[in-house]
């Protein structure tokens, strides 16, 4: 029987954690209310942003503080007394990272239907997550992973693999969530993206450093109400402006039919058609240049030396002659470079050289025409193809991810770790359900009010955004008729929700408030990943592996300080910018799909796998995704030199982002044959396996 003092005691715990969490709500209800009457009452934009930084950062450095230890139970796992209902809060803060919170609306309004399969694939991998691993890994009581890695399949060398699978799994997740924060600050602060970078550092170190996953578990809540305010409230004052109704999730259909007329008309519009012969041209003159590299890049830079000298000559003023050097300094240093450039601008310009800037129709299905001539099936199969390998491999990935997985740890008892899921589903619900309705309310807003405004009265908040980072927002007068053309704006998806306020032409505390809440996803995940790493690193290498007799107190500080260098590293390649979030994200879920999935699954419900069919197939479910991307993605295909045509490495089309898809039934296959054709685990193994899996002695309550 459950003992009653110990449930008197978590039912206080309870009722006073409703206390504080209802004072906070209340709190930044009245924050963001003061901030208002701050900006009618004059206060510089400038001013807002930096409050709203300074102010949030500052209230999870607090919590840090208050919730500091080194204790090795509640730095790593809370003290395995955080309740259901919270756990979930947390657990969707940890999920609702800079992919969910700023680049899924994004993406929705970037690529229309294909979008969703972020969705299906998120929500379907918590269902995963649920049924087939919270509640036996919470059964197992360990700390970590590879913890359980070790454990389940004996050995240290299914617990080393197990940890490199972990730590690059959460590593490609966490520079994501650098780069967002980066973003935010940047945009809040006015400071350079780079240093934006460091300063949100900051914010993410203060509470994962100090108090572990007792720290980030309180923060990830008091984040989670923060970003889902953020998200919630722009989106129903612009469905009450649009359509009068305060639900966006119920009307916005009426909305996606209004964007689909408008889709159509844009397309047939002469201006816009001017738009596309330009950039077909420009695509054209590139791909000119490639023909004969040298000879081009040898005629541009004597035009830019003769045009710099002409000016030079003539006396002209200082800030053309300084623009004409910045023009040469800018031209390709070698023929390589000059090829690496003009590849990308071309097809740059052959993406714009499309109706609608390149953006597929909103509502329709899939790319081709499953009737139309070969080419147009051909599509129309790949379309379809990676829309249901993206699904899989999100799913699938989330149910491997590690931070969510370590979470499952957190509670007091099995079911409630079940529970737990379960809340966390709702939480991220009410922002999933959201994201298509924001993604189509934007569209529709761009669509009927930014085009066919003239060039001098464009909203400031294209200069702003520009001024950020042009790779995610650039306008240039292209038809020369100055009036703005949709096909004249390249916007990135990275951007949508944090300019959502500004393109709505709402107060900009909204946007300073969107921005916290962006801010609050991308720190919320950053700090599990972060402790992921270090917890790995200090307790599953240096504890389990190298000293076993090590003191708890230096266990936890090794663990504070890998921590510290594993955020500076990811900071530092973030700053790089080697790719979007949305593809970094998915990166992360495939080699979690590919690494972890199989081998945890197996260690669960199969008693016959061992310890090298888990070693075995780890390695050659992430061997395979790996070297798939490496041949496919064009950054990584840079580090690696492949230069042969992308189209001759991919597998029946399937893009690089769902590279998973081949990693999963690899591992799976490489586990059963290696597992059959060795040794059959040990009885102790079998018998955790029985334990695990059978009610028998279970701590159900």
């Amino acid at each position: 029987m459950p003992d009653a003092s110990g449930e008197q005691a978590r039912r206080a715990f309870r009722r006073q954690l409703d206390k504080v969490y209802a004072w906070y709500t209340v709190g930044f209800a009245l924050f963001v209310v003061a901030l208002a009457v701050g900006e009618r009452m004059g206060l510089p934009r400038a001013a807002i942003g930096i409050v709203f930084l300074l102010a949030t950062l500052a209230l999870y450095a607090g919590i840090g503080l208050m919730s500091r230890t080194s204790d090795p139970d509640e730095y790593y796992v809370a003290g395995r007394r955080v309740p259901a209902m919270y756990n979930g809060m947390a657990m969707g803060a940890d999920w609702m990272s800079a992919a969910s919170f700023i680049s899924l609306a994004g993406t929705l309004y970037l690529t229309g239907y294909s979008g969703l399969a972020f969705i299906m694939g998120w929500s379907g991998g918590y269902c995963l997550l649920a049924l087939l691993l919270a509640p036996y890994l919470r059964k197992f009581g360990q700390f970590t992973i590879p913890d359980f890695l070790g454990e389940r399949y004996g050995g240290a060398p299914v617990r080393l693999v197990g940890l490199v699978v972990a730590i690059l799994v959460s590593f490609t997740y966490v520079v994501a969530q650098i780069y967002g924060v980066g973003l935010i600050t940047a945009r809040l602060s006015g400071l350079s993206f780079e240093i934006g970078i460091f300063v949100g550092l900051g914010g993410i170190l203060v509470c994962s450093f100090l108090g572990g996953m007792r720290a980030v578990t309180w923060t990830q809540v008091a984040q989670y109400i923060v970003l889902i305010v953020a998200y919630l409230v722009p989106l129903v004052w612009l469905s009450v402006k649009q359509t009068g109704v305060p639900l966006p999730q119920l009307v916005y259909g009426q909305q996606l039919e209004r964007v689909t007329a408008k889709e159509r008309e844009l397309a047939d519009d002469p201006k816009e058609r001017e738009v596309i012969r330009a950039f077909a041209a420009r695509s054209a003159e590139l791909s000119a240049r490639l023909r004969d590299v040298p000879a081009a890049l040898a005629a541009e830079r004597q035009a830019a030396q003769d045009r710099l000298a002409a000016l030079r000559e003539a006396n002209a003023p200082l800030a053309s002659i300084q623009a004409a050097e910045r023009a040469l300094s800018a031209l390709p240093h070698d023929e390589r470079a000059a090829r690496e450039a003009w590849s990308a601008a071309q097809s740059a310009a052959d993406a714009r050289a499309r109706p609608l800037a390149g953006m597929p129709a909103h509502a329709r299905a899939y790319a081709g025409d499953p009737d139309g001539t070969p080419g147009e099936r051909i599509a129309y199969r790949e379309s379809r193809a990676n829309f249901l390998a993206l699904v899989f491999c999100l799913m699938v990935g989330t149910a491997g991810l590690p931070h969510l997985l370590m979470r499952c740890y957190t509670t007091p008892s099995v079911r409630e770790a079940r529970e737990s899921v379960t809340w966390a589903l709702f939480f991220i619900m009410l922002l999933y359900v959201s994201a298509p309705a924001l993604a189509v309310l934007v569209k529709y807003e761009i669509f009927n009010v930014l085009v066919g405004t003239p060039f001098d009265l464009l909203p400031s908040w294209i200069a702003a955004w520009s001024k950020v980072d042009p790779g995610l927002l650039s306008v240039s007068d292209v038809n020369h008729d100055g009036i703005f053309q949709l096909g004249e704006m390249a916007i990135g998806g990275d951007i949508i929700v944090l300019a959502m306020p500004e393109i709505a032409g709402l107060p900009y505390v909204v946007s300073g408030m969107v921005a916290a809440g962006g801010l609050a996803a991308a720190l919320s995940t950053a700090d599990g990943l972060l402790l992921t790493i270090s917890t790995a690193l200090s307790h599953d290498l240096y504890y389990r592996t190298l000293d076993p007799r090590a003191p708890s107190g230096r266990r936890v500080m090794l663990s504070k300080v890998l921590l510290l260098v594993v955020a500076l590293a990811a900071a530092y390649v973030a700053s790089l910018k080697i790719a979007d979030i949305v593809f970094l994200v998915a990166a992360a879920f495939s080699f979690a799909a590919a690494g972890l999935f199989p081998v945890l699954v197996a260690g669960i419900f199969w008693k016959r796998a061992n310890r090298w069919g888990a070693v075995l197939g780890m390695l050659a479910g992430l061997g395979v995704t790996f070297y798939y991307m490496a041949t496919t993605h064009p950054w990584l295909r840079a580090v690696f030199g492949v230069t042969s045509p992308i189209a001759e490495h991919l597998w029946w089309g399937i893009q690089p982002i769902s590279a998973g898809v081949f990693g999963v039934p690899v591992g799976f296959a490489v586990i059963v044959l290696a597992s059959l054709l060795s040794a059959p685990p040990s009885a102790r193994e079998q018998a955790l396996v029985e334990y695990v899996r059978f009610p028998g002695g279970a701590d159900a309550s």
